[in-house]
């Protein structure tokens, strides 16, 4: 059982899972490229522990997931994700051209001990693009023609726990339910962000999300999360302009254009409610083809990264925290030159002591391949559900887990 928050969640230990007949959500939504195919496996890859647990205790599993959305190019159909999977899992999965039809009910009631099943994409179905609140959503037909069918409920599925659809929320309220090994790496990990006893706790938030992550930091603030909020890329120019700060007139623009300046009076808030951010005290610039480290008071140029000052002081206050999470960059990282800012709070985090969760995205890149058998280190799967998640928002899937059927 794991707990976030005011809920209670199952998890693999919690249910008696053998010889049962498993259906497991799973989140195999991958890039794809021009021809249909899979450019990036690295979600499959993710559930292949959870489906090799329930194998091994001698369930039969059934996989169900969607890919894209209706009208776009990556709404392509699940045949090559099961390839994928089989070779990760070393055995069979047989794709089932279908999602709830006669056909896949009845390859999934004829299915014997070990057997592993990939249903279509769930999308095809018109009622999984509907939102809605579980008890709605336990009454759909894709709930009631395939629960009957399964002993189970599994949800590995935590990038998409932010949405509110039948293959999410719908099946925990009439089957027992528990989360998957994905799933629950991820809620413990998270958890850590709101036990008062991992402190102190710092944020590291940069990029170019800036309405995002001052969701992220009203949320922090109100509920007294974090000790430091550390900021880089746009959301550090947003704070530095609050505070009365001339960025000069090409970062002014930048911001004018992006329709940054309307969100100062919401960060001038937080400055006056006491919120513990940081903003950066220098800052690299290009300059007529130029690079150049320059003071946050004498900006002249293109801000590009935080400068090396900043870099510095960021890392100490790194140094002591019990929980470091980052997201988003502090620089333009697609560019090498203004990769130094991130590559020094990433190296701070990774040598201290503390719990690190990186969210996902740009940040990622900047580990540089430092990720292997690290128990300190969380690499989030979840980009929506993260962001609601630090917003302080309710994730649907985890409260229909909650509410799960014993």
């Amino acid at each position: 059982m794991i707990k976030i928050g005011d809920l209670d969640i199952k998890t693999l230990d919690d249910l008696e899972l053998s010889g049962r007949k498993v259906l497991l959500r799973v989140d195999v939504n991958s890039p794809i490229d021009k021809n249909g195919h899979i450019l990036d496996s690295s979600r499959l890859k993710a559930h292949v522990p959870t489906i090799k647990e329930l194998v091994e205790r001698k369930n039969s599993v059934v996989m169900i997931s969607h890919q894209g959305r209706p009208g776009d190019r990556d709404f392509v159909e699940l045949e090559e994700h099961a390839q994928v999977l089989s070779k990760y899992l070393d055995l069979n999965v047989e794709f089932i051209d279908d999602v709830m039809g006669p056909y896949a009910r009845e390859k999934i009631s004829n299915m014997k001990e070990g057997e592993v099943i990939l249903l279509n994409n769930v999308r095809m179905v018109a009622e999984e693009l509907i939102e809605g609140p579980p008890q709605q959503q336990a009454k759909t037909f894709l709930v009631k023609k395939l629960s009957p069918l399964f002993d189970s409920y599994i949800n590995d599925a935590f990038a998409t726990s932010h949405r509110s659809q039948p293959s999410l929320v719908g099946f925990p309220l009439v089957m027992p339910s528990a989360a998957g090994r994905v799933m629950e790496k991820e809620v413990s990990a998270l958890s850590k962000i709101f036990t008062p006893e991992e402190a102190p706790k710092v944020f590291v938030l940069g990029g170019g999300k800036v309405l995002d992550t001052l969701r992220i930091i009203e949320n922090l603030t109100k509920k007294r999360i974090a000790d430091r909020i550390l900021t880089g890329g746009l959301i550090a120019e947003l704070f530095a302009t609050a505070k009365g700060i001339n960025l000069g007139k090409e970062n002014m623009e930048v911001l004018e254009k992006l329709g940054i300046l309307s969100l100062i009076p919401r960060a001038r808030k937080l400055l006056m409610s006491g919120a513990p951010v940081e903003i950066p005290v220098d800052f690299k610039v290009e300059k007529d083809g130029k690079i150049e480290e320059t003071p946050v008071h004498k900006v002249e140029g293109v801000i590009k990264d935080v400068g090396i000052n900043t870099a510095d002081i960021y890392s100490s206050f790194i140094k002591d925290s019990k929980v470091t999470v980052l997201r988003g960059p502090m620089g333009i990282i697609e560019d090498e030159r203004f990769r130094d800012g991130s590559k020094a709070v990433m190296k701070a985090a990774l040598e201290n002591s503390g719990y690190v969760i990186v969210g996902g995205g740009h940040m990622v890149s900047v580990l540089e391949g430092r990720v292997e058998d690290n128990p300190k280190l969380h690499i989030s799967t979840g980009g929506g559900a993260l962001l609601l998640f630090l917003s302080g928002e309710k994730l649907p899937a985890l409260e229909a887990l909650s509410l799960s059927k014993v």
